[in-house]
């Protein structure tokens, strides 16, 4: 398996068949967390998570209590609390468009949220996509007028390594420069549809993923996921 790194993006590329599966372990294993260098030297890069592992009982290591030091007693009341009260855990929010229910499912690339991007209308940031797989004008435009299973079962099927043309420029499908193309559209979206855009915020600091049965090869759910967070983060500082 390949690694490098392509500006803020780290890729791992696989090279059989066995470490295609490989990979999807690891994306699901670093999803959602941060990590810190822990190890480096001539030969070797080592990365610590940031979160507590996690043990049979579902505990991270850190939760248990020194030797011989006191816990506290649990609380009496439902108001209680200690100082060592422990915050019950969120779980990651992942966003599909036949699970989520609305008015979250407006995050989805399927989803019917109109935008305007470089002189053109698009109803979905899958009709966008689909329609970019398709080099006649004629047939980009149709496309960017579906959203849903409609768009996204409209356009041919993508592999990695694959040209489309935007604006006059190629990009690769599947590399950093196919990714940044989709946020540029996401970033449209959001910022030009009020309910995607408050549907997007109300998700606060939840961790985002996007699980489906079977992950795309060239926009793998954790690169959407981290799309989606970026721009939220950034509409919330703003």
């Amino acid at each position: 398996m390949k690694v490098r790194q392509t500006g803020r993006y780290i890729i791992f590329t696989v090279e059989s068949d066995s470490e295609r599966t490989d990979l999807l372990d690891i994306a699901g294993d670093i999803a959602g967390q941060h990590y810190r260098v822990d190890t480096i030297n001539a030969e070797t890069l080592m990365l610590r998570s940031a979160s507590a592992p996690k043990t049979e009982a579902g505990k991270g290591e850190a939760s248990k209590p020194n030797a011989g030091q006191e816990t506290a007693p649990a609380a009496t009341t439902p108001n209680a609390t200690t100082p060592n009260a422990t915050t019950p855990k969120v779980e990651p929010l992942n966003i599909t468009f036949d699970a989520t229910p609305m008015p979250l499912r407006l995050i989805s690339n399927l989803a019917e949220t109109s935008f305007e991007l470089d002189g053109r209308f698009y109803a979905s940031v899958e009709g966008f996509w689909q329609g970019l797989k398709l080099p006649g004008e004629a047939d980009r435009e149709r496309l960017a007028s579906l959203a849903g299973h409609a768009a996204k079962s409209a356009g041919p099927k993508s592999e990695p390594g694959d040209r489309i043309v935007y604006e006059g420029r190629e990009v690769v499908v599947g590399t950093v420069d196919h990714w940044a193309l989709m946020e540029h559209a996401s970033r449209a979206k959001f910022e030009q549809d009020d309910d995607a855009r408050a549907a997007l915020v109300a998700t606060g600091s939840r961790v985002l993923v996007h699980k489906v049965a079977t992950d795309s090869r060239t926009i793998p759910g954790v690169i959407m996921a981290d799309i989606w967070m970026r721009i939220r983060d950034g509409i919330v500082r703003s």
